[in-house]
């Protein structure tokens, strides 16, 4: 895969119609670089807007060391970013890099991508007239949503040790019989979407009541020690939508991370989540993460429950190809 060094004169970055990406999958290439100049005006607009709205709902519901990523990555309310300034702030953090691509990256390298610090990032945007509908992920969502997180050496940790994870998770296929390697590979795929969806996707955690922290003042004191619930999962952090919903709603059912659970649970993305799990800390969520791994060697997601999301070819054969 290579680099794209040439762009198409259409300013426009949106996702769906954005000629330099449909040119970059034309050629096969998958990471990119992010043509800075093709983001038309309505794309920052849409940035602007985007930002505005979630500001304080980030003040309200967020955990605090998102506050703290917001801050430390001096992430702008007024326009794109740039992954190359992302990049400065992170490498010292955490060592984390946003990596631009151009499209949907097959599981086992996704996860192969976190286990060397490295995360793929959309570069399109969404349509200004659909600001709460993603047809795939955009960049206000990979860059608003997961790289705050990512400036937190515990929480990068985490997702380096889940790209270590699919890598046991390869290698053990490799060992089975042809006759059950297709099955159990495509049942242990799913045990991992599924722990990802409600952890680094749709996770919440445990905070100190009244413990919100907010832009720019995020080292005042907290009391009481008694505890709510926040979010740390990227996929409420940038919904507007749905941040408030997962925590204040009735209609969500919030239930303590239980591996067993998470691993036998389906979801879908067409509409706000009725079920979510909160973790105490992200010590718990590492422990967590290292028990998925046990879990993968021990044979315990060789059959998980049926259901979304679906493994297609790309993802199963991701894995299959890396074992």
């Amino acid at each position: 895969m290579t680099i794209t060094e040439t762009a198409p004169a259409s300013n426009d970055l949106t996702t769906t119609r954005a000629p330099f990406i449909e040119e970059a999958k034309g050629r096969g290439d998958l990471f990119i670089h992010q043509p800075y100049e093709l983001y038309s005006e309505e794309n920052h607009e849409t940035w602007r807007r985007l930002y505005a709205a979630l500001v304080p709902q980030w003040q309200r519901f967020a955990h605090p060391r998102f506050i703290e990523g917001l801050n430390n990555l001096a992430l702008t309310s007024e326009r794109v970013p740039r992954l190359e300034e992302i990049n400065e702030f992170l490498e010292p953090l955490s060592a984390f890099e946003s990596k631009a691509v151009s499209g949907y990256v097959p599981a086992y390298l996704f996860f192969d991508c976190l286990r060397q610090r490295e995360f793929p990032t959309t570069i399109t945007i969404r349509d200004a007239r659909s600001l709460d509908y993603l047809p795939e992920p955009d960049i206000f969502h990979d860059l608003a949503g997961h790289v705050p997180m990512h400036t937190d050496r515990t929480f990068s940790d985490i997702l380096v040790r889940f790209g270590e994870v699919a890598a046991t998770a390869a290698k053990m296929s490799r060992d089975l019989d042809s006759s059950r390697r297709t099955k159990v590979t495509s049942s242990v795929i799913k045990a991992m979407a599924r722990f990802f969806w409600f952890t680094v996707e749709f996770g919440l955690m445990k905070r100190p009541k009244g413990g919100a922290a907010r832009l720019e003042t995020v080292d005042e004191p907290v009391a009481p020690a008694d505890t709510e619930l926040c979010v740390y999962g990227s996929g409420l952090l940038s919904s507007r939508e749905e941040i408030e919903y997962s925590i204040v709603s009735d209609e969500v059912q919030r239930y303590p991370f239980r591996l067993e659970w998470v691993a036998n649970q389906y979801f879908e993305i067409d509409h706000v989540q009725p079920l979510l799990f909160y973790v105490d800390d992200f010590d718990h969520l590492f422990a967590e993460v290292e028990r998925l791994e046990e879990w993968v060697l021990s044979g315990r997601l060789d059959n998980v429950a049926p259901g979304e999301p679906l493994v297609n070819e790309q993802d199963l054969q991701s894995f299959l190809d890396a074992g």
